[in-house]
């Protein structure tokens, strides 16, 4: 189950099936990190360390992971050893370390430095559903999931693919809401929200576990605050925090979603197979349904 949700519109479809894109996918694998190099990113099977499939199709959708490894060397500790070994030449011979000096002694530290620092991996999931036309990033921040596309895009020579944009103001839309309680139909406002002056944005009021439609949150709107994040339920089955962005986090299933995808199969694999079929086909109505409210096709 994705935790977040960064959500990329694919244009004129998606050509590769699941085989073509494990191949064009095996030309860019991770490897680990070089000895000097600071960080690595390539793809890895998203079905575990000892599965080979690159792209894993499933209910329709094409499963991909990347995976990004990065060596772990604070600035800090760079800058410490810099100062000490700027102060034994001063101490030494006497004289100033100039800047560029400086600046040459930093290189060769982190030369030095960089193939002792322990390293750091992280798996990054996305799945392509082509009938939908939706590339989705289980990512919380920005760069992270362009990284993922940017990857993605550089292997395949090109992908037709552009972030979820709205044609209507979110925070406007979402304000109103909030301040008549009537979202929209199939979503339910929960207890959360972040609020911001339009003008000024230190202006910032960030509420959880609160009954959004008390008269502190009136209160916050009549000053001209908008709302920019609000958390959500979709259909009583999955809950979320949609930000003006229409970036997806904190995504929650529902008990009753997780019961459904929980089989009395031995097998692991159709175990992860069913829940994601679960997964991604409640994502596909959701962003439907946004997609619907805020960023309409029109007809022709």
């Amino acid at each position: 189950m994705f935790k977040n949700a960064k959500v990329f519109q694919l244009e004129g479809g998606f050509p590769f099936d699941q085989m073509q894109l494990h191949e064009r996918l095996g030309e860019r694998m991770f490897r680990p990190c070089g000895p000097l190099e600071t960080s690595t990113l390539g793809w890895a099977s998203p079905l575990g360390p000892n599965a080979e499939s690159l792209a894993h199709l499933v209910g329709g959708c094409l499963l991909i992971a990347a995976r990004r490894q990065e060596r772990l060397l604070p600035a800090s500790v760079v800058t410490e050893a810099v100062a000490e070994r700027v102060a034994e030449i001063e101490q030494n011979e006497a004289r100033d370390v100039g800047r560029r000096e400086r600046s040459q002694l930093r290189e060769d530290m982190l030369t030095e430095m960089l193939p002792r620092a322990f390293t750091r991996s992280r798996l990054l999931r996305a799945y392509i559903d082509p009938a939908a036309g939706w590339l989705v990033v289980d990512a919380s921040s920005d760069k992270v999931a362009e990284d993922l596309v940017s990857l993605l895009r550089e292997t395949l020579g090109s992908l037709p693919a552009k972030p979820l944009r709205a044609t209507t103001a979110v925070d406007e839309r979402m304000t109103t809401w909030v301040a008549t309680d009537t979202p929209p139909d199939g979503f339910e406002i929960e207890d959360q929200c972040e609020m911001r002056d339009p003008g000024d944005s230190r202006g910032v009021v960030r509420c959880r576990g609160q009954d959004l439609t008390s008269p502190e949150i009136k209160a916050h709107l009549d000053t001209g605050k908008r709302v920019v994040a609000l958390s959500l339920t979709w259909q009583e089955r999955l809950s979320l925090v949609l930000s003006e962005d229409l970036s997806i986090k904190r995504l929650r299933f529902s008990d009753e979603l997780i019961d459904e995808a929980v089989t009395n199969d031995d097998d692991e694999q159709a175990r992860f197979d069913a829940g994601f079929i679960i997964m991604s086909g409640e994502l596909r109505t959701l962003l439907a349904a946004l997609r619907a409210e805020f960023a309409p096709v029109e007809s022709p």
